[in-house]
């Protein structure tokens, strides 16, 4: 499958449909045209920027989200599909008839999956690092419903120790979270596209539950794909002498392209995009059978994308 990130980022473009392609227009004058069979997700992060109605609706026919990202590209709406399926009311009454005893069995496997694969990232830059034995204690006392929030305590120790002493995750500052903000508002609107290909509601979730949040189940099921972007970030920066100061064309090629990563799952290699394809339908299967059959891949860490 071919997965291509389009941002518009600069003011003033027109985007249209045109025979199967998205144009891209400034004035009367053509600025570039994308096969609309290829969207992945549109990123709108310029301010001024219109879109024909026409366009819209071939996106959502594709289920390829359309994200709007404020000034620190984290994202402040997007656009899905909706009814899109052929089974999506009857999926949406699993959801809606999933208990909340396991609800709270599905998020504790996602976190003990999401702390895994913090490990795993960590041990690759950092192979004598403490906090590796902590993560691993923590994992294993992830209990139903994570009670004792062993996701907060492994993020603390985790982003120390990957990106510093120094570092904070805040969405208003640094580079280092100028790109976290932009890689996450890219795999949110590749685990909504899987989502809804699969006739979920995102807007119910097993854990995040906020009523302002409409994709909720968007932001359990991502969890455990995050280090993939912390570790592009960490890639990044070590090579910081490659780049400015500021989140330029060149950085948001590099952090699209983690959903081309491979990684492993049972069948073998996967990209991160099939892979999280077949955790929102293996999610489904979940919710048909009361089982917990989510599968989820294994990192490759190894893999690098410049």
């Amino acid at each position: 499958m071919v997965t291509q990130i389009v941002e518009i980022s600069k003011d003033g473009h027109h985007l249209s449909k045109h025979r199967g392609f998205m144009i891209v227009k400034r004035g009367d004058v053509e600025a570039g045209r994308v096969p609309l069979d290829d969207i992945t997700a549109l990123i709108l992060s310029a301010h001024q920027i219109t879109l024909s109605k026409t366009l819209i609706m071939e996106l959502a026919e594709r289920k390829a989200p359309i994200v709007t990202c404020g000034k620190t590209f984290h994202p402040l709406a997007m656009s899905i599909p909706y009814d899109n399926h052929y089974d999506q009311t009857g999926i949406l009454w699993m959801q809606i008839d999933c208990s909340k005893p396991f609800a709270k069995r599905l998020w504790q496997s996602v976190v003990k999956e999401k702390i895994n694969n913090q490990k795993v990232v960590l041990e690759y830059f950092e192979p004598a690092s403490p906090i590796l034995g902590e993560l691993n204690i923590l994992s294993r006392r992830v209990k139903s419903g994570d009670p004792e929030n062993m996701e907060a305590q492994a993020a603390r120790r985790y982003w120390t120790a990957l990106l510093g002493a120094d570092f904070r995750r805040d969405f208003q500052t640094g580079l280092e979270n100028s790109m976290l903000n932009y890689g996450y508002s890219v795999l949110r609107a590749a685990t909504a596209r899987a989502v809804c290909g699969a006739g979920l509601t995102p807007a119910l979730g097993i854990h995040h539950h906020n009523r302002k949040n409409p994709f909720a189940l968007v932001d359990d099921l991502m969890e455990p794909f995050r280090p993939l972007v912390d570790k592009t970030v960490r890639d990044i920066m070590n090579d910081k002498s490659q780049f400015e100061d500021d989140l330029t064309p060149d950085l948001k090629r590099t952090l699209t392209h983690v959903l081309d990563l491979d990684v492993i799952v049972k069948k073998g290699n996967s990209t991160v995009m099939n892979a999280l394809y077949r955790l929102a339908q293996t999610f489904v299967s979940s919710l048909q059978t009361k089982e917990n059959m989510m599968e989820f891949p294994t990192l490759k860490p190894s893999d690098k994308l410049f």
